[in-house]
């Protein structure tokens, strides 16, 4: 294995102080890890590919991680993913179970993070062989799919829709690339700003605003709290923890698992989905379904596994097809920006040092992960009592100088910066989501040169629907997420109506 070869001290250091620290964002309510990768990009430009990836991958794992900490102590979940996690995690914290209910949730993450490895090394590939013998149409009606998915997933299906095209819209600022059919003019550009919007917003700042600069500014509104008390975060070791409670939990933990997996394949759709979906399963097939909500083990192992599930999942549509499968790829998508390499089909072909290194990194973050908290859980948690009121002026002047020296000193990059995060805090006010919004931004300008690509080569619209059995089958799945997110909604509508009847007059 010659990636053995390449690997340094330096990439196991970051690799596993990337994870510890993403650990302590994602222990702390508010910070997520998508923030955490988004303030660390920039320090990536320096380090390299390998070393930088190693990183933003130990932060993604062990951000994702570390929300089970606040969630099961507080009941305040730290990261969207770990919502379902309070649900049985603080009932068993107030019952003294506190470190019972952490190791719990910390080994269903480990099992769920490798098992989405393994399902991430065996299908990229293969995905990505056959992803190769696509043509432009089939690559725009690929991108085409993953915002239908997103936006049919999204919380209100028009608004997901909005977004994403919000999205797409704010991408095609600039000039009209004449090398990929354009023909060199300027567009949508605000007069007096062509010197500053010639080549559009750039990606990154675009990023640090909407995942860094925005969180701060929704904490801001409502007052940044000095933190919590350290009598509040006490693990409460008053019962034993033992593995003996995954008995009869196996078909749990990798169904839920499979489930966190499939979902970080659907893009966009996020950890919260995972964690919800594997939690609802695990209640539905449950023989004590009553018990879940009350303390159970079964739903700590079931939303934690699932969150973790995704980890992996999401790097498949990312490596294999150039698409992000949440807004935390979406960020890595930066990295590799950063160092000139393009993902896609080819990518692990033209790269397989990368991918070797990037699965090995994987591993590497999770095994960290699983040390680090199982035994340092008590020490870990205390993480929850840094105070915001300090914590956040350092992470909003990392996302400053991260912004102005991405692209080596333009002090536009340090505007768009400000405009996107502002941009970020009203989409929350507005009920805008921001996954398809950046899943959009990413995706608009490729989806744009298929489009007209296609029609140079075929000058009809129609080749969109007959050129291959692939083309038919993508249509299909579109009219699909569409049809099954209408369906859903009215559901839930109807059921919702049944469990509060209106009252007569």
């Amino acid at each position: 294995m010659e990636f053995l070869d390449q690997i340094t001290p330096l990439f196991l250091l970051l690799t596993v102080s990337g994870t510890v620290v993403g650990i302590i964002f994602g222990s702390i309510p508010g910070l997520t890890a998508t923030m955490a990768v988004a303030v660390c990009l920039p320090l990536t430009y320096s380090l390299g590919l390998v070393n930088g990836l190693g990183l933003l991958l130990g932060l993604y794992v062990g951000g994702i991680s570390g929300g089970l900490v606040p969630a099961i102590l507080l009941g305040i979940p730290g990261t969207p993913s770990s919502i379902t996690t309070t649900f049985d995690g603080h009932p068993m914290a107030l019952r003294g179970e506190g470190e019972k209910a952490l190791k719990i949730g910390i080994v269903s993450s480990f099992v769920g993070g490798i098992l989405s490895l393994l399902a991430l090394f065996l299908f990229a590939p293969v995905l990505a062989d056959f992803a190769i013998k696509f043509s432009y149409v089939e690559k725009f009606l690929i991108i085409f799919f993953a915002l239908t998915v997103m936006a049919a997933l999204s919380s209100d299906m028009l608004l997901g829709i909005f977004s994403g095209v919000l999205g797409i819209f704010i991408s095609l600022i600039g000039t009209y690339d004449v090398s990929n059919g354009g023909n060199g003019k300027e567009r949508l550009i605000p007069p007096g700003t062509e010197y500053w919007l010639q080549d559009g917003f750039s990606l990154l700042p675009v990023l640090i605003g909407l995942f860094g600069l925005a969180a701060i500014l929704q904490e801001a509104e409502y007052g940044v709290p000095k933190g919590q008390s350290l009598s509040d975060i006490k693990v409460g070791a008053h019962s034993r923890f033992s593995f003996g409670v995954f008995k009869g939990q196996i078909v749990n933990l990798i169904r839920s698992s499979g489930i966190g997996t499939f979902v970080g394949i659907l893009p966009g759709v996020g950890g919260s989905a995972a964690s919800i979906l594997s939690y609802t399963n695990a209640k539905t097939f449950s023989r004590h379904p009553e018990r879940f909500g009350k303390g159970e083990p079964a739903g700590i192992i079931a939303s934690e596994s699932g969150n973790n599930g995704l980890t992996g999942g999401a790097l498949v549509p990312l490596l294999s097809l150039g698409i992000p499968g949440d807004s935390t790829t979406a960020l890595l998508i930066g990295a590799f920006t950063l160092q000139g390499v393009q993902v896609g089909p080819l990518f692990i072909t033209d790269n397989p040092a990368t991918w070797d290194m990037m699965i090995f990194g994987m591993l590497l973050a999770n095994i960290a992960m699983f040390v680090a908290m199982y035994f340092a859980i008590r020490y870990l948690a205390l993480a929850v009592a840094i105070p915001k009121h300090i914590l956040f002026p350092v992470i909003l002047m990392m996302c400053v100088i991260g912004a102005y020296t991405i692209n080596y000193g333009i002090m536009f990059d340090v505007w768009t910066l400000a405009i996107f995060g502002f941009f970020g805090w009203l989409m929350t006010k507005l009920r805008l989501e921001v996954a398809p919004f950046i899943i959009g931004f990413i995706l608009g300008p490729s989806a744009e040169v298929y489009f007209v690509k296609t029609l140079e080569s075929f000058g009809s619209v129609t080749i969109f629907f007959t050129k291959s059995w692939i083309a038919v089958v993508l249509w299909l799945l579109i009219v699909g997420s569409v049809a099954g997110s209408i369906y859903l909604s009215r559901r839930a509508k109807r059921d919702a109506e049944t469990a509060n009847p209106s009252q007569p007059g």
